[in-house]
Order: C-alpha cells, then sequence, then structure tokens
C-alpha cells in the first residue's frame, strides 16, 4: 500500500462502512473506514487480545494506545462505565471514528485524542495510566516502536500494567526481552493463533 495507516492526515477517500461486531461479548454497530489499521474488519491480533485479557477495574485512567477505529476503547469503556477512557492515534480519521463509535455506544468517559497532544497533556498534569491496552504499531520499526512503548509505558501508575499483542513473527519475544531489559516485569500470558499477548508491569 501507498500510504500506511499511521499517517497523521490520510490522503486515501475515507469510504465509510458500517458494521455489527462482537467485542468482548457486546454488540456494537460501528463505522470504519480506509486509511485506518484494520479498516474493514475486526483485527485478528485486536480480537485475540480482547480474548485474553482480564476485565479492567471499575474505575481509573486507561488508554487505548493505538485506537484505529475503536475497538479496543470500545471494550474498556464497556467493562468500566465508570473509568476515564482515553483514545490516542497519529491519524486523525481513527479519532475521529473512534469518537463517533464511542458515542453511538453512548460512552461519553470516552475522549479520543491526537497522541503527541495527549503525551504532552499528561506529562503537564502529572496525571498517570492505571491500564493500557494496545494492539501496537510494530511495522513502524523496532527502534520507533521502543521510543513510543518506553514513552507511554514511562507513564503508568506505580501499580499499573499494560496488556499488548503482537505477533510472533513480528518480534514478540524479543520485544518482551527489551521491555524487561528497561527494568519492567513482563509475563506471557497468552498465545494465539499467530500471536502473543504480554502483560507488563512496573
Amino acid at each position: 500500500m501507498s500510504e500506511h495507516y499511521f499517517t497523521a492526515s490520510p490522503a486515501v477517500p475515507a469510504q465509510e462502512q458500517s458494521h455489527r461486531f462482537t467485542i468482548r461479548g457486546r454488540e456494537h454497530e460501528v463505522v470504519t473506514a480506509s486509511g485506518v489499521f484494520s479498516g474493514s474488519r475486526l483485527d485478528k491480533g485486536t480480537q485475540v487480545l480482547l480474548d485474553h485479557v482480564p476485565d479492567p477495574p471499575e474505575t481509573g485512567t486507561f488508554l487505548d494506545l493505538g485506537c484505529g477505529w475503536g475497538p479496543i476503547t470500545l471494550a474498556l469503556a464497556d467493562a468500566a462505565p465508570q473509568a476515564h477512557v482515553l483514545a490516542a492515534d497519529v491519524n486523525e480519521r481513527s479519532l475521529e471514528l473512534t469518537a463517533r463509535n464511542a458515542a453511538a455506544a453512548g460512552h461519553h468517559q470516552v475522549r479520543a485524542v491526537q497522541a503527541e497532544e495527549l503525551l504532552a497533556e499528561l506529562r503537564e498534569t502529572g496525571q498517570r495510566l492505571d491500564l493500557i491496552w494496545s494492539n501496537p504499531p510494530v511495522r513502524i520499526g523496532k527502534e520507533a516502536l521502543h521510543e513510543l512503548l518506553g514513552t507511554w509505558l514511562g507513564l503508568l501508575a506505580e501499580d499499573g500494567e499494560a496488556w499488548l499483542v503482537v505477533g510472533k513473527n513480528l518480534g514478540a519475544d524479543s520485544l518482551a526481552r527489551w521491555m524487561a531489559d528497561q527494568g519492567y516485569t513482563v509475563s506471557k500470558e497468552a498465545s494465539s493463533k499467530g500471536f502473543r499477548v504480554l502483560r507488563v508491569r512496573r
């Protein structure tokens, strides 16, 4: 493809589609579009993550890092309606779709925010993240991925944790070793359909 989904402003026409997906047991009517990650389906890696993560706490500040059209955001908001759910992406179309899909589901506790803007806000306020769920963009390359995860994992609260899904053949095990080398406690919680689900704690 000539343009990747982590472009801030996709040049390809949106070509919106409506779908009905079951996300962690709850049916959702959502809108997806071209120019975003997994623009016409529920990505297999995301599905593996959502099949294996435990329910989040009832309250706290949670982040969907790299939200796409919002399936992880919806899962977090469904499971914890009293929590503050943040959705971050570099792709403006992704943020708009996530906000629309969350609003359609009645989740007004969701904020979809451009990643750099949210990062600056969290650093300025000193707010910490209690939970991160993410299907991180491994195809941006190892160096960029390490910088991305190093930045956001550094914003976890002392008792916070992250749950990540990474393809086995896309470096899941080496990424787990790298995070451990950074001082995090990393455990492989599940392995399914070519993906590993990693739990990362401070």
